[in-house]
């Protein structure tokens, strides 16, 4: 039985069509609808392009790198392999979901967000009576617009020295490439959670020690934790974002007892204060923690996936090949963030 990928026209000009990604432009010439019921429902198109080729990517019978360069179709695949890898390296250390709130895909470098700042008075819940005023909440354009930032890595190799290097360890160097380029949008997420998106809106400041927040300066106690968590009403505490601290927390007494120890050796989930999520990132400053609610409090804005140099890539010109990602953030609900300090 013949199939269509066997037949697919491959060239370069598949990376450069506005709006859309090699996969989707492969994915219109080769639908993985009309696969379904075969042997081959399980793959997508670039998949099938990989079978159609016999270039294995994974495992120890892996193909050398230079086995894309073939010919000159099977080359126009290396491209999309190289950013598949580094998108799993992203996935693989990716914390973006667990603290934003949304996600908006943009096809240019600039964003305007929208906000709602309501006061003391539009949060509390009032009973309105007939003929009343119904409350109001104001939603507006930011006055600043969003930045973006290009995140990347220069791969820099030659063919020479790669080209009969196993599929399955190359991939191991380009999803490095994607954790890196990864952490560093976390660090942009992290900083806008903290200092504002340019919108005068950084995150309220607390100190342990200091009113409102009991205990002792420099050392952390479930009392200050309970105390931080107090400060969100009518958001949750729902989320703790943690560098350094993260030893302080997991050393708190509450965080120790018998029914937290058989939790973790059951299961190799830890008991967190308050139920709250622990994310760690070295990108926290140190003696803090950074506390919000996952749902309300930050948005992810993403110009582009991973882009990479596809010409040089396919014409074997790795001495200088950017991978990059497009990613910029913007706080939505100012109060659902908030930042606690050890002090000291």
């Amino acid at each position: 039985m013949a199939y269509q990928y066997e037949t697919v026209k491959l060239d370069k000009g598949m990376y450069s069509e506005a709006g859309r990604s090699f996969t989707k432009v492969l994915e219109q010439c080769d639908p993985s609808e009309q696969y379904k019921g075969t042997p081959l429902e399980h793959l997508d198109a670039f998949q099938r392009q990989l079978k159609r080729f016999g270039i294995r990517v994974k495992g120890s019978e892996s193909d050398v790198v230079a086995k894309f360069f073939a010919t000159w179709e099977s080359a126009v695949l290396f491209p999309e392999y190289v950013a598949r890898a580094v998108r799993q390296g992203m996935e693989e250390t990716d914390i973006l979901p667990q603290i934003t709130a949304a996600e908006t895909r943009v096809s240019g470098m600039d964003y305007r967000s929208i906000a709602s700042t309501p006061g003391d008075e539009a949060k509390q819940l009032k009973r309105v009576e007939e003929g009343a005023v119904i409350p109001e909440t104001r939603v507006k354009a930011q006055e600043n617009l969003v930045r973006l930032h290009k995140r990347g890595r220069m791969l820099v190799a030659s063919y020479e020295a790669i080209q009969f290097q196993r599929l399955d360890l190359f991939s191991v160097t380009l999803r490095q490439i994607g954790a890196y380029i990864n952490r560093m949008h976390a660090a942009d997420a992290i900083d806008v959670l903290m200092n504002g998106d340019g919108n005068d809106n950084a995150a309220q400041v607390f100190t342990v020690g200091s009113g409102p927040i009991s205990g002792t300066a420099g050392t952390l106690s479930y009392d200050a934790l309970v105390d931080f968590w107090s400060q969100f009403a009518p958001y949750a505490l729902n989320t703790l974002v943690v560098g350094d601290a993260m030893a302080d927390i997991l050393k708190l007494k509450e965080m120790q007892d018998g029914t937290a120890g058989l939790t973790f050796q059951g299961t190799g989930k830890l008991v967190t204060p308050m139920g709250a999520t622990l994310v760690r990132s070295s990108a926290v400053p140190a003696g803090t923690i950074l506390g919000l609610d996952k749902n309300y409090a930050l948005e992810l804005v993403r110009a582009s996936d991973v882009l990479v140099e596809y010409d040089k890539l396919i014409d074997r010109q790795l001495e200088r090949a950017a991978i990059t990602s497009i990613s910029g953030f913007a706080k939505i609900f100012q109060d659902a963030t908030k930042v606690l300090k050890l002090g000291g």
